[in-house]
């Protein structure tokens, strides 16, 4: 069962463009990952949004050792207002199955 993860990155306000860079260079890597089925990085109202989902818990607890998140992490170091807000969800399917999950 694939595991989706939604993380909101909030930036200092003078530090918005270079998280966003930070950003936008690590989405390729992490493409590439094993089991990255969907990495989409979305911005609206000063925060950055990353919906994820994951082949499997393995491959989502690989992705948080691996070397793209931990480059990402020392180029967000002191540019960011607070931890990154990460949520695991439980998908409850409702309606059309191929519109109703991520």
């Amino acid at each position: 069962m694939s595991i989706v993860v939604v993380a909101t990155i909030t930036p200092r306000p003078e530090a918005v463009d270079e998280v966003r860079e930070a950003l936008l260079a690590a989405v390729p890597k992490v493409h590439d990952e094993p089991g990255c089925e969907r990495y989409a990085l979305h911005e609206a109202d000063g925060a950055f949004v990353m919906v994820e989902r994951w082949e499997s818990a393995e491959a989502m607890a690989a992705h948080g050792k691996a070397e793209p998140l931990a480059t990402l992490g020392a180029a967000l170091a002191g540019k960011l207002a607070a931890a990154p807000d990460i949520r695991r969800l439980t998908p409850l399917a409702a309606g059309d199955g191929s519109k109703g999950t991520i």
